[in-house]
């Protein structure tokens, strides 16, 4: 196995035949657009998934996807902080967007699938996942529910060798252009209630599957609500024993939060870059810059300690939770500074570049204090896990 430095030049280097460089664009040129959701209709999320598609197979098949999976999945066996090597790597390049679904796929459903799949599922689910030649979706929060995802009302109750399930799930992103969708479903209501939950993948074009989308206040439907009714799922497609599915669900939200540490560092950079360009700062507006420019470097280095803890062959565990905290509190951070440098130019579409188009990451930021893990559940986590504090009283 070679090490990080020589895997990074010969990522490089395959890159490099495969595609071209990102172009060198200059302040208040190209594309300006800093958005936390994308606003796309449903043929262009099907247009763009199509192209990251071809994207994903052509890496895969060249023996660059799939990095930390086995030898006979496809994979090259790797250790998992390889593939964070490969992204910045694969990040100067010009490719197509990759949208959420894709990290969804590949390092949340996929892990879970050889964690907890039987033999004959991991043969016919693995590949075709870390190929995106099948895409999957997360069917597990509901209105009901809050953050409480143990109290889940979608039932599924036991017909023969198959399942019946009913119920409804929102924030789903992906649902259109998904193959399958993940759901955490109650199958026995009369036990505690994370005793008493199971997982199933389940077909998103069977019959009482309904998906529809839902208006966000940045004006896009980049998520789902999803109506199971009457939905008949085959014993073969239960993900993990009956009963267990808690310890499922976690394995997938552990993931989860681990891939979250580095959002919002992009347009973080861009704001900075926004006072940079400004003719002339307040002391109040050079303040807030140099606090934002920190605040990103300490971002990025709690993101080195998660890759340092998967390099050492340990699941991050705090890391995860205070790099989700922290990246959140990072997007609040940037849209306060864009506000002050902005002043009105922020509400008025004058097509000046770089000034409405900051509205998109404005009205998309709030949304990840709830996606991955609600902030109110992470501050719980490092509280009873890593400080020992008593556990919140059980309603």
């Amino acid at each position: 196995m070679s090490g990080p430095a020589e895997f990074r030049a010969e990522a490089r280097a395959w890159l490099s035949t495969v595609a071209d460089r990102k172009p060198e664009a200059a302040w208040g040129t190209g594309d300006d657009s800093v958005a936390v959701f994308e606003n796309w209709t449903e043929e262009e999320e099907h247009e763009h998934t199509a192209q990251r598609q071809d994207w994903e197979r052509t890496r895969f098949d060249a023996g660059w996807g799939a990095l930390s999976r086995p030898v006979e999945l496809g994979g090259r066996g790797l250790p998992a902080f390889y593939e964070h090597l490969y992204r910045t790597e694969e990040a100067e390049f010009d490719l197509p967007r990759r949208p959420e679904i894709f990290p969804v796929t590949q390092h949340l459903v996929a892990p879970a699938i050889e964690l907890w799949g039987t033999e004959e599922q991991k043969n016919r689910w693995l590949r075709p996942m870390l190929r995106t030649d099948e895409l999957a979706c997360q069917l597990f929060s509901e209105t009901e529910a809050g953050s409480d995802l143990a109290a889940v009302r979608t039932r599924a109750v036991r017909d023969g060798d198959r399942w019946i399930l009913n119920g409804h799930k929102v924030w789903t992103s992906g649902a259109t252009v998904s193959t399958w969708g993940v759901a955490v479903c109650r199958t026995d209501p009369d036990v505690p209630k994370h005793a008493g939950i199971t997982v199933f993948l389940v077909r998103m074009d069977a019959p009482g599957v309904t998906v529809r989308p839902i208006r966000q206040m940045t004006g896009g439907s980049s998520f789902n609500e999803v109506y199971l009714d009457d939905v008949a799922v085959p014993d073969t497609d239960r993900l993990g024993p009956v009963g267990q599915g808690w310890k499922v669900t976690l394995s997938v939200l552990a993931a989860e939060r681990l891939d979250s540490g580095s959002l919002g560092l992009d347009n973080a950079d861009r704001a900075i870059d926004l006072a940079r360009h400004r003719p002339v700062l307040t002391d109040a507006e050079r303040q807030q810059t140099a606090e934002l420019f920190v605040r990103t470097l300490v971002q990025r280095l709690i993101g080195l300690r998660v890759t340092a803890a998967l390099a050492a062959g340990r699941e991050p565990g705090a890391e995860a939770s205070v790099g989700k905290l922290y990246a959140t509190e990072t997007m609040r951070r940037t849209s306060d500074l864009v506000l002050r440098l902005l002043g009105p130019k922020l509400v008025a579409d004058t097509g000046e570049w770089g000034t409405f188009a900051w509205t998109e990451h404005l009205l998309g930021a709030p949304g990840y204090s709830i996606a991955g893990g609600s902030d109110e559940i992470q501050r719980t986590i490092l509280a009873e896990r890593v400080l020992g504090l008593p556990k919140e009283p059980s309603r």
